[in-house]
């Protein structure tokens, strides 16, 4: 299946959806691709734009420990069906703008992630239909107060922050989601090298799952969990989240 590439960016008239037309081209949609937008015959050099976050859902739901390597890492069992928790629409953050180290934590962890941009509303689909429901796929870094979801027992706070869930550049169709390599780099230096065939529950078992228990609507986001090799990032840190046939979210840190 032949990929596209769906974008938010930021022209002198506002902000806009558009879809990737070339490596330095964005056709402008009239609404976002998965709610029905349609090319409005305008274009845009991507050289010359701001790019936004590529999606702004109702909700973000996230899938905890999620390959087995990770919850190892962290000492936890692993969990008999998918473990859900929410990241607030208040925590997203676009591509190359910066990731802000909260006074309350000693500690901010990276956690590189393949993110799914639902298509249609589900409500109780099965693991058969669930990828029809998808529109695509993009990168997400999950980024974790490591210490405060250790203190706290439940992790609203420590998911939460502003800046907590750096995603994009774009999102891109026509992709496995269930084969495609996850890398993290931090100042150069892979962290995290692993692959979502390794995960436990598949994008479209998540997808089945978290429906059972609340409506997925178009554009909302779900983040599939790490692999090993989560750590600490610290002020002037370069961060890089690559997945193969999506691209790199990268972003810098700095301190709160």
């Amino acid at each position: 299946m032949n990929t596209a590439s769906y974008l938010r960016i930021r022209t002198a008239s506002g902000a806009h959806y558009g879809a990737l037309e070339n490596e330095d081209r964005v056709a402008l949609l009239s609404a976002a691709p998965w709610s029905g937008g349609k090319p409005t015959g305008q274009t845009a050099r991507l050289s010359e734009v701001t790019v936004l976050c590529p999606v702004e859902p109702s909700k973000i739901v996230c899938i905890g420990r999620n390959y087995r390597a990770h919850a190892a890492e962290l000492g936890h069992d692993l969990p008999k069906e998918p473990l859900i928790f929410l990241k607030p629409p208040s925590s997203l953050q676009g591509p190359k703008n910066a990731v802000l180290l909260p006074p309350q934590s000693a500690r901010v962890d990276y956690e590189a992630e393949l993110g799914v941009v639902m298509g249609k509303r589900a409500r109780n689909v099965t693991v058969a239909e669930a990828l029809s429901f998808v529109f695509g796929y993009t990168v997400v870094c999950d980024v974790t107060a490591r210490d405060l979801q250790e203190k706290d027992g439940q992790w609203t706070r420590a998911k939460g922050f502003d800046t907590f869930c750096p995603v994009g550049p774009w999102v891109v169709q026509g992709l496995n989601p269930n084969s495609v390599a996850v890398q993290l780099r931090q100042n150069g230096e892979i962290k995290q090298d692993g692959n979502t065939k390794d995960m436990i529950f598949d994008v479209a078992q998540l997808i089945a799952h978290i429906s059972s228990v609340m409506t997925l609507e178009p554009g909302d986001l779900i983040s599939t969990g790490t692999p090993h090799g989560v750590g600490p990032m610290n002020p002037g840190d370069e961060i890089v989240v690559s997945i193969s046939q999506i691209g790199d979210l990268s972003f810098p840190v700095v301190a709160g």
